[in-house]
């Protein structure tokens, strides 16, 4: 697989070079924002994954992920120190796909990158006989993948779209946390929990229907079917 290292600091990004590429990565360095980008031109060569820095020299890691998914759907991984939930939700909201908090493991690095990067046919794909979900104001059309509500397009990120169309398959049904994060991340629960709470807290906020999805304590979230 290719991938586009976008990484300042020529230690860290040679290191990490160098553990990708005994995995099978053919590693591209970019060492700013915009050598990302002139990296992502439609001519030039594709990648499966961009793992991005925030700490770039030139522009503001958050402005550069915002301009990546302008042009390519391509799957983007921040890496960032910042931990707080909303600067998380705010990558999220401009089309990152995961993220990775500083200090990381390079184990659970290399589960996110293969974990975004899963592009399989199933998740482009109708999985059953209906081809759109109405849940009052919420209009969800599998095939395109398109959200609106109240008429009103919704920009969601692919695993967004993932979670709340598995959710709406079955309303009133409580998907076990273990289970939403094996069939929209294809992964184990170990390391990706945190994702799943802060995919769902998008989702709410961008639906601005925080009562959509109900936490069932302990056990993971189900759908609440507003009224038509």
């Amino acid at each position: 697989m290719r991938l586009l290292l976008v990484e300042d600091d020529n230690h860290v990004a040679a290191a990490l070079s160098a553990v990708l590429k005994r995995h099978g990565f053919d590693v591209t360095h970019a060492r700013s924002g915009e050598e990302a980008l002139q990296a992502l031109v439609p001519e030039g060569p594709g990648f499966g994954v961009v793992l991005l820095d925030l700490g770039l020299p030139d522009q503001d890691g958050y402005e550069v992920c915002g301009k990546i998914r302008k042009r390519t759907s391509t799957p983007v991984i921040m890496v960032t120190a910042r931990s707080d939930v909303r600067s998380r939700i705010h990558g999220l909201n401009l089309g990152a796909d995961d993220y990775v908090v500083k200090p990381y493991d390079t184990g659970e690095l290399l589960a996110r990158i293969h974990a975004v990067s899963r592009r399989t046919v199933a998740e482009e794909q109708v999985t059953g006989a209906e081809d759109a979900l109405r849940l009052g104001p919420v209009h969800i059309e599998l095939p395109t993948r398109r959200v609106t509500v109240d008429g009103s397009v919704v920009q969601l990120t692919r695993k967004e779209f993932d979670l709340l169309a598995l959710l709406a398959q079955r309303p009133g049904v409580v998907f076990r946390r273990e289970q939403i994060i094996s069939e929209v991340w294809r992964t184990s629960w170990e390391g990706t929990g945190r994702t799943l709470e802060v995919h769902v807290a998008s989702l709410r906020a961008k639906l601005r229907m925080p009562a959509l999805i109900e936490t069932v304590r302990g056990v993971g979230y189900r759908l609440v079917a507003p009224a038509a």
